[in-house]
């Protein structure tokens, strides 16, 4: 983390920084109440404060300013304030924010990863700025699916709640219509429904309990908007050949030294081939 905060710009070394002493001292905070869940899930933020570092290191990317800042404080306000201060629940709206965010970077770091495999000598292609879009677009719903697969496994092994269930008033399901003839038989005007739990406890809701399908669906079309805005906004970057600020501010760049060691490693894998052939 260390060599991240060096090598970042100074706003995000000091908002890093800053993040990092508030999530440790969450994390003590609730170490001390005995709360461990929540202290693992500052260890978590912690980790994923590092993962810029790492990738950017291994793939040889290097983050724009806007996206130094963006990360970290996108994991803080999904980790932290989310989860430890429950915002999730005292904000409705703030699940469906982060996952517009989400596709909106995701789909910035699609169009890194096009460039990146552009730059390979051994994949070189050229593609039009639509299918770069597309590419992008696709790249960061496949992430958001894939976190919704995340969410309902915690869910069914862990006993939790991450897919946020939805009280509804209205449904219509075949699964009622008893002629077995597939004909959705429609549930209207539900005032309340009662779980009858053992030893008779009852729990009364006003509405029918929707098992995370709404907020599912919802976080998938709030992640499609989030990557479709920037799919578009990627592409005539790319059209304009670079003459977009915003766009060029969220995309990261691949740094000259991926590009050489690739060209070096073709190179000695050409020699060796020749020597082979001889």
């Amino acid at each position: 983390m260390f060599g991240y905060v060096r090598h970042a710009g100074r706003p995000a070394r000091v908002i890093l920084l800053l993040l990092c002493g508030i999530v440790t001292a969450i994390g003590f905070r609730n170490a001390a109440r005995g709360h461990w869940e929540s202290v693992m899930t500052c260890i978590l933020t912690l980790i994923l404060f590092l993962l810029p570092a790492v990738l950017g290191k291994r793939l040889h990317i290097r983050l724009p300013a806007a996206m130094e800042i963006t990360v970290p404080v996108f994991i803080f306000c999904a980790e932290v304030l989310g989860e430890i201060a429950c915002f999730y629940v005292k904000y409705p709206l703030w699940d469906t924010a982060l996952h517009t965010v989400n596709g909106f970077l995701f789909a910035a770091f699609g169009f890194c990863l096009v460039d990146l495999l552009n730059e390979n000598p051994r994949l070189k292609f050229q593609l039009s700025p639509q299918f770069v879009a597309l590419a992008a677009f696709c790249f960061s719903m496949t992430i958001g699916v894939i976190w919704e697969f995340f969410e309902y496994a915690m869910d069914h092994l862990l006993a939790l709640d991450m897919q946020k269930d939805t009280v509804i008033t209205a449904f219509q399901s075949v699964a009622l219509d008893q002629t077995g003839s597939n004909i959705p038989v429609p549930v209207g005007e539900i005032t309340r429904t009662v779980l009858e739990l053992r030893g008779g406890r009852q729990i009364v809701l006003q509405g029918y309990l929707d098992i995370g399908l709404t907020d599912t669906v919802k976080d998938l079309f709030v992640n499609f908007i989030g990557a479709a805005v920037f799919s578009v906004i990627g592409g005539i970057y790319i059209a304009r050949r670079g003459k977009n600020g915003l766009a060029a501010a969220f995309i990261p760049v691949v740094e000259p030294a991926a590009v050489h060691k690739t060209k070096e490693y073709n190179s000695y894998e050409t020699r060796d081939k020749g020597k082979m052939e001889a």
